[in-house]
């Protein structure tokens, strides 16, 4: 189950789980290239037209899921919004907009799935990060931040449930050609393209690990931002800046 499913990274992670013949159901709150799909795998593939800060539609899109497919082995939250401002322009409605899609949207599918997993006595329940969420960057405050605090639920929550079947992860996704990272200032030629980071986290996502990547250098990148946050954090603002 995949919330942020219809574009991006979302829609290719279905994608590939899809052609591996597995089942999936994707929440989004547009479904157009999802329908699209549908007409390939009619009955390993449900979708709802649904916001993921919406707690009620989050809980029935998985009551649904569960009723069709029996149970839910992966619950992915992958919807994300980030608004680039610079914090003096960032107002609080700001940080709650982005708050309730990336950590709360995050929490609502928590929620949603436990009682479904608790019953199973199994399940892995992932929250999709970002470098700068380690690292911070400039005029991306909120997205940031929110991406910082899902980092911490997924610490706290691993540990809380550590011996119950239930796994808490994050997906580090290195910088892809994606709509929502379109107005950063990094030629294309720099950015991975949603087709082979979708495919790399899908086979990647049974591996176990706390941190879940599409690839080897990603792995390594993401450790180095974890050693050393605020010099990694200087050298991406350094880098972006010569290219702008």
């Amino acid at each position: 189950m995949l919330t942020g499913g219809n574009e991006g990274i979302g829609y290719h992670m279905v994608k590939s789980w899809l052609e591996q013949g597995n089942a999936a159901s994707v929440l989004d709150i547009n479904c157009e290239n999802v329908e699209k799909l549908k007409a390939y795998w009619p009955d390993k593939l449900i979708y709802f037209k649904a916001d993921a800060c919406n707690n009620e539609s989050v809980k029935a899109a998985v009551e649904n899921t569960t009723n069709q497919f029996g149970c839910i082995d992966y619950a992915v939250h992958n919807a994300c919004l980030c608004l680039f401002k610079d914090f003096e322009h960032h107002t609080s409605e700001d940080f709650n907009r982005v708050f309730d899609v990336n950590f709360y949207g995050a929490v609502n599918l928590t929620n949603a799935v436990l009682p479904v997993m608790k019953d199973q006595g199994r399940g892995d329940i992932i929250f999709t990060s970002s470098g700068v969420g380690v690292t911070g960057f400039i005029n991306i405050n909120s997205y940031a931040s929110s991406k910082g605090a899902i980092e911490s639920l997924a610490k706290c929550l691993n540990l809380e449930y550590m011996g119950s079947g239930i796994k808490f992860h994050i997906m580090h996704p290195p910088l892809t050609e994606t709509r929502s990272s379109a107005p950063l200032p990094v030629p294309v030629e720099f950015r991975e393209s949603p087709d082979k980071v979708g495919k790399g986290l899908i086979k990647n996502i049974e591996s176990g690990k706390f941190v879940i990547t599409p690839s080897f250098s990603t792995s390594l990148s993401v450790k180095a931002s974890y050693l050393m946050p605020l010099l990694m954090g200087r050298l991406l603002v350094r880098m972006t800046s010569k290219v702008k």
